[in-house]
């Protein structure tokens, strides 16, 4: 059964055993900010991943998830690890990391408008073996995404970075993926839909309704999944 985001946020609230003022004073806001999401009167907050946080929940899940019966756990298994540090070709690795490259749009021939969707040849990403091995990624197979735009706001603002495994292509229902579309680089949660085709959903349903696109739209368009989304980091 769909719940909407008060009564997500109600749930997580009791299950982490907080009354309204003490999650508003671990968040640093308003008891009454609290208040009016579990009401219904507000839809969303740009405090919801700190919400998220202090419930112990996933901000994915209490943004936009659902739960079906039975269910306790949120959907995705993406994790948030914070700020993250970029680093140049010359900074010496430690014995228990790696440098992940990202991917970038890169535009085919000049004036075209055509883009293709490449790794970086410089961008990289410093980052831990055993969370790679936490997530069971193999280095090889894991990339970067820098999200771009409002769609997935608040739970990945503008500029968010996120770590994908390009050996998970197969899609389950509710979980983040990086996505090739026609040479736009684009994340979303996707759900599966009839005859093959798929459906792309952002947070920010106010700005960016669901997209759906049958197998033939996807050929078409050339719309692959690059990999499936198992960390991300947020600025704040």
């Amino acid at each position: 059964m769909s719940m909407e985001l008060k009564d997500r946020l109600k749930k997580a609230r009791k299950d982490a055993g907080l009354t309204q003022a003490e999650l508003a004073e671990r968040v640093g806001i308003k008891q009454a900010s609290v208040s009016e999401i579990e009401r219904g009167l507000t839809r969303t907050s740009g405090y919801l991943v700190q919400l998220a946080q202090a419930c112990g929940v996933d901000p994915v899940w209490l943004s936009g998830g659902s739960l079906s019966q039975g269910e306790s756990r949120p959907l995705s298994n993406a994790t948030m690890l914070g700020p993250i540090s970029l680093w140049d070709d010359d900074t010496p690795l430690d014995d228990d990391e790696v440098y992940l490259p990202f991917l970038k749009e890169v535009e085919l021939s000049a004036g075209s408008g055509r883009t293709a969707v490449q790794e970086s040849s410089g961008r990289k990403l410093r980052f831990g073996k055993q969370t790679l091995r936490n997530q069971n990624v193999q280095a090889g197979h894991a990339v970067c995404v820098t999200v771009h735009g409002n769609s997935m706001d608040p739970v990945l603002p503008d500029g968010s970075t996120v770590g994908v495994d390009r050996s998970a292509t197969t899609v389950k229902d509710g979980k983040m993926y990086a996505i090739d579309h026609g040479g736009e680089l684009r994340v979303k949660t996707l759900y599966r839909i009839p005859g093959g085709g798929l459906r792309f959903r952002s947070f920010n349903l106010d700005e960016h309704p669901d997209e759906e696109y049958s197998a033939q739209d996807l050929a078409e368009a050339g719309i692959t999944v690059i990999g499936k989304v198992f960390w991300y980091s947020v600025l704040l």
